[in-house]
């Protein structure tokens, strides 16, 4: 999708600011860029020096089931393939697939005006009759997205020509535009990838409309992909990508300093270590982005010890957020106190921080009835305060946060026993409930506050069922369900301020840092950024020089 960049660190400011966290920087926008590769090009044509058009990605797994309207496939992958009505960008919503587009008086009707000549992969036209297919297939299988409060008031949707596509509502829902905007699942596929007008069984191929196409792909190893000859846009610059599947990260390190890959991105691909390793070098350079959503763990409510509050709000005073953003992150993820930074929409309400305090929280757990036994772990009733962590063992932190978790309990008197397991396996478990304490990220922008506080009220994720316990859960519930369909912003804001602070008082997410989104590649690549969504890489904006 054609969506800008944004929060760029180039690696000479970041050796300079490395310790004070992310900061507000902007990359080039798509004009500078492609200005410069413009430029680039005369040179190396009047050289007769070849461009390099083709860059090796590197990503930790497969990437696995492409289906624009399912949510199991690689997402920076879908980005390439597939295209929405709308992009979303730091200037707000801009068209995309639709040129333009209309909000009846009373919210209720969005009426989207499809941009002419654009064609899918296959040829297949993409006009308003293929978008209105592609909703459809959504909304067979409408209990899948159930967790998007649009598919709840979705009254019908209808294309009354090739060029006009619309949408009906019950009643007006401020978040329309973000959720038709981002990756998955109002994605578009040809008509003819479906199989028999379906999707929710699967599609035959991963046909879209983006800028490139998926040529090649072996399971666990490798996928290429090449520029959509067919491509309505601008062609990007990077005309082949090769991803390779590296499950480990010292691996994926080596295979860059090796000139095997050109470029490492994302959250969890890349440890703190290694960008300090790089931020000085010549040869590769460091990128990280604003901070795009908050590292936490998710406390199961339901669970006989974590059900009483007094046991919840003392470990968020036994947790160091500040030693675990110096000691694991050097200061790269700044410390989070709340649930959503502050910068978050809503998000700004002056909640008071659970301070760190190993002396108060051993003083809360004591005249709660949990008392120091002969083994230095406490027990109330004759039960040992004993709890477990899951982990994501494909994320480079998540372990050595655990480790350090349980070595800082321990002093407390807690037993925290840690495990870690791959992603597929870790989230069916949170989303399931089986766990005592998870670790979680918020959605992130652009989703935040709304897609993650909607999502807490189906078993999604594991907010869900971490929330079960709480006395106040069906009230929390009946206020987000106002938030999305108010249409008065002071109303809206005491809504907010509502469930954040109940959230936050009821103790269920102890959060730990701000995440930022990183990037190493070698110092040839250009237009490394990060766009609105930290799901997405954006290839479009690279080349090389």
């Amino acid at each position: 999708m054609k969506k800008r960049l944004f929060g760029l660190y180039a690696a000479g400011i970041l050796a300079a600011s490395i310790l004070a966290g992310c900061t507000n920087s902007a990359g080039p926008s798509k004009e500078e860029s492609s200005s410069v590769q413009a430029e680039a090009s005369a040179g190396e044509q009047e050289s007769g020096a070849a461009t390099k058009d083709e860059l090796v990605f590197v990503n930790y797994r497969d990437i696995r089931d492409l289906n624009p309207h399912l949510y199991a496939g690689e997402m920076y992958a879908q980005e390439m393939l597939y295209e929405t009505l709308v992009t979303i960008s730091d200037k707000g919503y801009e068209p995309c697939l639709a040129e333009s587009w209309t909000v009846s008086e009373d919210g209720k009707v969005y009426t989207f005006k499809i941009r002419k000549g654009v064609t899918f992969s296959d040829g297949e036209v993409c006009d308003a009759n293929a978008i209105k297919a592609n909703f459809e297939a959504i909304i067979e299988n409408k209990e899948r997205h159930t967790w998007l409060e649009m598919m709840n008031l979705l009254v019908g949707v209808s294309a009354p020509d090739d060029e006009t596509f619309v949408i009906e509502l019950t009643e007006p829902y401020y978040p329309m535009l973000t959720e038709l905007g981002v990756t998955r699942p109002f994605a578009m596929i040809s008509p003819k990838a479906m199989k028999d007008g379906s999707t929710k069984d699967g599609v035959n191929e991963y046909i879209g409309t983006g800028a490139y196409v998926l040529t090649d792909f072996v399971t666990d190893e490798y996928a290429v992909f090449e520029v959509n000859e067919n491509y309505w846009g601008e062609k990007p610059a990077i005309k082949k990508i090769t991803v390779k599947v590296i499950p480990d990260n010292q691996t994926r390190i080596l295979a860059l300093e090796k000139g095997e890959i050109d470029l490492i991105f994302g959250k969890n691909m890349i440890d703190a270590d290694a960008v300090n390793k790089y931020v000085d070098s010549e040869e590769f350079q460091v990128s990280l982005s604003d901070p795009t959503s908050t590292r936490q763990i998710v406390l199961n409510t339901a669970n006989s010890v974590l059900k009483d509050k007094v046991v919840r709000q003392a470990i968020q005073h036994a947790t160091n957020r500040q030693a675990i953003s110096d000691g694991i992150f050097y200061g790269l993820e700044a410390p989070a106190d709340t649930l959503f930074s502050s910068t978050v929409p809503y998000c700004d309400i002056n909640l008071k921080p659970y301070a760190y305090d190993a002396d108060l929280a051993g003083t809360m757990l004591e005249e709660a009835g949990w008392v120091m036994g002969s083994s230095g772990i406490r027990e109330k009733d004759g039960t040992p305060l004993a709890l477990s962590l899951l982990y994501n063992s494909d994320s480079v932190t998540e372990k050595t946060i655990s480790e350090y978790l349980q070595s800082e309990y321990r002093k407390l008197g807690m037993q925290l026993d840690i495990k870690g397991e791959e992603e597929q396996s870790y989230r069916d478990n949170m989303k399931a409930g089986h766990f005592d304490m998870v670790f979680n990220i918020c959605w992130g922008t652009p989703y935040d506050p709304q897609s993650s506080l909607a999502a807490m009220r189906q078993p999604v994720y594991g907010d869900y069922a971490a929330q079960l316990g709480l006395e106040d859960k069906a009230e929390i519930d009946q206020a987000i369900t106002d938030i999305l369909v108010s249409t008065d912003e002071a109303k809206r804001q005491e809504l907010y301020t509502f469930v954040l602070t109940r959230l936050h008082e009821d103790a269920v997410y102890i959060p730990l840092t701000f995440e930022c989104n990183k990037a190493i590649s070698t110092s040839s690549l250009k237009g490394v950024g990060f766009t609105q969504t930290q799901y997405e890489v954006p290839f479009t904006q690279m080349y090389f020089e």
